[in-house]
């Protein structure tokens, strides 16, 4: 991408009334991105380094990356249209010949489960970020009343 971005990681993970409320930012600024109820698990999972009975998509895309020479180098979330993130996947390939550098359309869930799993930076668009309302002050007082927020 072009843009310029601004590193964030995952600060939080909370249920919500509709899913999961995922906490996204810096010490600047934190915002919310809501993911479906199983994929916060998965994330939460990811984040705390849990043993797995099965492997999960997560694992098989990344075995996957594995038998063909690719690595996640970054995911960057680059957009909010209609209250939905947009996201994207930079995956780079290399062999003796070549290096390759592929950008993928993602889910912003999708690619934060997987910078999670594979413990890859994630960046925001710069002008996505400035767009975001602050939440560092919600996340503040979940984490003081000792609400499982934290990775």
């Amino acid at each position: 991408m072009k843009n310029e971005v601004v590193p964030v990681q995952i600060r939080g993970i909370l249920p919500a009334n509709s899913g999961c409320a995922l906490f996204v930012g810096n010490e600047e600024k934190v915002f919310v991105i809501n993911v479906e109820p199983q994929m916060g698990a998965v994330i939460g999972m990811f984040l705390r380094n849990e043993p797995k009975e099965r492997p999960l998509t997560h694992d098989l895309m990344q075995r996957i990356f594995q038998g063909f020479n690719i690595t996640v180098e970054r995911v960057i979330i680059t957009d909010l249209k209609n209250s939905t993130y947009f996201a994207r996947l930079i995956l780079q390939q290399q062999n003796e010949v070549a290096r390759k550098i592929v950008e993928i359309d993602a889910r912003p869930s999708d690619c934060l489960a997987i910078a999670a799993a594979q413990k890859k930076p994630i960046f925001v668009a710069t002008p996505l970020f400035e767009q975001v309302e602050d939440m560092s002050e919600v996340l503040n007082r979940i984490n003081e009343t000792g609400s499982d927020a934290s990775e």
